[in-house]
């Protein structure tokens, strides 16, 4: 009698941890892709802030890498990406300017946004390349997380010089 008992905890325990198991990769899975909308939005607000920037300041190099950022396909987005962060290290920023300052921002919530979304992907891959949880496909019916790889997006505003 005493063994049913024992194989009915044992069940139950395991149960419950296979329970756990495919809701914690379902939880890392959901909030890899919300960073992963998030990461494209602070993308589009910093490519906008850019853009309104160029047609103010800068001219046409930038504001075309800017547009071309705004309107990349999926396949496409991160060469776009680097090419306008290179635009934007080319370009020497006024931190006075209110334009410059908005594109500064975006740039440093853009580098806090890749670094979350970095860490959810790569918790997700990791949960869903267990062996057990490939071998019951909890993971399955969603993609794998992807890295989004750009340059580091942080943009350095030079200081203001005293006059001697």
């Amino acid at each position: 009698m005493w063994w049913v008992v024992a194989a009915s905890v044992v069940v139950g325990l395991v149960a419950a941890y296979l329970i756990w198991t495919a809701g914690r990769v379902e939880r890392l899975q959901s909030r890899a892709e919300l960073a992963a909308r998030a990461l494209d939005a602070h993308l589009l607000r910093r490519a906008a802030a850019a853009a309104v920037l160029a047609e103010r300041r800068f001219g046409v190099e930038l504001y075309a890498a800017a547009r071309i950022a705004l309107d990349a396909g999926p396949d496409e987005r991160e060469a776009a990406e680097n090419d306008l962060t290179r635009q934007l290290r080319g370009v020497q920023l006024d931190p006075g300017d209110p334009d410059c300052a908005a594109v500064v921002a975006a740039s440093r919530r853009l580098a806090l946004s890749r670094q979350v979304h970095t860490d959810l992907v790569r918790d997700a891959r990791s949960a869903r390349s267990r062996p057990l949880v490939r071998l019951l496909r909890m993971g399955r019916g969603r993609q794998w997380p992807r890295y989004f790889d750009i340059d580091d997006p942080t943009l350095v505003v030079p200081a203001d010089v005293p006059a001697a």
